[in-house]
């Protein structure tokens, strides 16, 4: 190429006209690294790191806007497609919110299911950070292993919802169906098998020299700045923070069952990656407990104006196929008022702020991403650093774009 030729419009690749050696690059938006469309501009002094901006917004499709749009039962299906690795924990995010202000309490059997297909959506969502986030470093052998257990889940989610990625399992006031015993015993082969294979991994990285020299020391950020930023989940308890919305404000009856928060002391890439890891031990040890004592009774409650009837009463007898139309195509009334419902999914505090007015749709929805704040620390933790390590930051924060971008 003529080093003479003028590359002033060249959107990868510009040098600074104050200082020759400072390169600005694109990283992104379409780039296997940056785990969607993620666009970071980078200025860099040879490997050194001197800027980081990160440019959001190329997945945005205005779900919150649509909610207004849409009754509170048709927003479901959108939660799916926020963090769609763990679409089953958004799917009882929403509807909590929901019933918090219609001040609805569902069935015990309803609560302990939707623990199970949290802690589910929590192993299944952190199996594929960790083949992702080996595979980003190098370690390809980790990502085989992940991604084979991970079609184990895939399976279990399948059975149950019917679909891998767009469940819409949750209702408001229940479940779309009950479990059968069939399936909770593939369940326990999963867990029982789980505590092995998480072993298994870090086996094959905990110890590892390349593994440790990086991650260790790199990406750090301290408990303070952490908070100051907003982060939460793994990411946050890395950094010494015991913060976890399933200890602080329980739900779905998460008081019931024992289990600790794994937090980490430096705050850097490697105590994230030990985090995680534990975290899927504690949801195996929820799991087991969800188990050994899922009380019996209905899955829904008994309330025809807001939950869909039987589909085979529907089929058979006409006041349920009325009841049936009216709420999927006209809904329910909430009360008027304003919720604000949290749950701690695999990436942090998902969070939904509902304003009612008493309509069927609310007058306001808005969602607090945990991948949005987290992202944010981004140019904290990168600046200063290798572009090399860029890699290894955005994979430990585990973000998803679909729920960054909404």
């Amino acid at each position: 190429m003529d080093p003479t030729m003028d590359r002033s419009m060249d959107a990868t690749f510009q040098r600074s006209p104050e200082d020759p050696d400072i390169v600005t690059v694109n990283m992104g938006p379409s780039h296997p690294a940056t785990h969607g469309v993620l666009r970071l501009v980078l200025k860099l002094d040879g490997e050194r790191v001197r800027e980081c901006v990160p440019h959001l917004g190329y997945l945005h499709r205005g779900m919150e806007k649509i909610a207004e749009n849409r009754t509170y039962l048709q927003f479901i299906p959108y939660t799916d497609r926020m963090d769609y690795l763990s679409p089953l924990a958004a799917n009882v995010g929403i509807v909590l919110a929901i019933e918090q202000l219609l001040d609805l309490e569902v069935p015990e059997r309803c609560s302990a299911i939707r623990v199970i297909c949290c802690e589910l959506a929590r192993l299944g969502s952190h199996l594929l950070w960790l083949g992702t986030h080996a595979l980003d470093l190098g370690a390809a052998t980790v990502f085989f292993h992940t991604f084979k257990d991970r079609e184990w889940h895939y399976d279990l989610v399948e059975d149950l919802t019917g679909a891998r990625l767009t469940t819409s399992f949750t209702r408001v006031g229940g479940m779309m169906h009950d479990v059968d015993k069939k399936w909770l015993g593939r369940l326990r082969e999963f867990i029982d098998a789980m505590p092995g294979r998480v072993d298994e991994f870090e086996s094959l990285l905990t110890t590892n020299g390349i593994w440790l020299k990086r991650t260790q020391g790199v990406g750090a950020i301290t408990r303070e700045d952490a908070i100051a930023f907003g982060m939460t989940g793994p990411s946050l308890r890395a950094a010494g923070e015991p913060y976890d919305v399933r200890k602080q404000r329980p739900y779905c009856g998460y008081e019931n069952y024992e289990f600790e928060v794994p937090t980490g002391s430096e705050g850097d890439i490697y105590d994230r990656y030990l985090v995680r890891l534990e975290e899927m031990r504690q949801s195996v040890r929820i799991l087991r407990q969800v188990l050994d004592n899922l009380p019996d009774g209905p899955v829904n409650v008994d309330d025809p104006k807001i939950f869909l009837p039987a589909k085979k009463r529907v089929l058979t007898r006409m006041e349920e196929l009325i009841h049936q139309f009216m709420i999927v195509t006209e809904g329910f009334e909430c009360p008027a008022g304003e919720v604000y419902h949290s749950t701690e999914v695999p990436k942090g505090e998902l969070g939904f702020y509902i304003v009612s007015t008493g309509e069927r749709s609310p007058y306001r929805l808005r969602i607090r991403s945990p991948s949005f704040n987290n992202l944010a620390t981004l140019p904290h933790l990168v600046e200063g650093g290798l572009v090399a390590d860029v890699v290894a930051n955005i994979a430990s924060l585990d973000p998803v774009m679909g729920e960054v971008d909404r």
